[in-house]
């Protein structure tokens, strides 16, 4: 087990109709890696570079286990834990500007 820890995070594309679900050590790396096209293949064919949310992890592993269970929940259930913090689904990524 490694002591960094992790993070699950969702991004969306402008119109707000895709959804993406990740895992990262370093989140703020890695929204810049989507940001500027080099994120995922995924990510840069539908254009998903906004962050809706994120959870961290104390470890990798418990990262890893949280974003195979979001994957396997319905479209329903991710927008309703999306809401519930970021209502408005506002891009989220100002907010990590200090974790670089």
């Amino acid at each position: 087990m490694t002591g960094k820890g992790g993070y699950i995070y969702i991004l969306t594309n402008k119109g707000r109709t895709v959804l993406y679900i990740g895992v990262t050590a370093n989140l703020y790396a890695r929204i810049q890696q989507h940001k500027d096209g080099s994120g995922s293949v995924f990510t840069q064919r539908y254009r998903c570079t906004d962050l809706l949310y994120y959870e961290f992890y104390p470890s990798i592993e418990e990262a890893i286990q949280r974003e195979k269970q979001l994957k396997n929940w319905k479209r329903e259930w991710k927008e309703q834990l999306i809401q519930k913090v970021n209502p408005l689904l506002t891009d989220l990524s100002g907010e990590i500007e200090d974790m670089q």
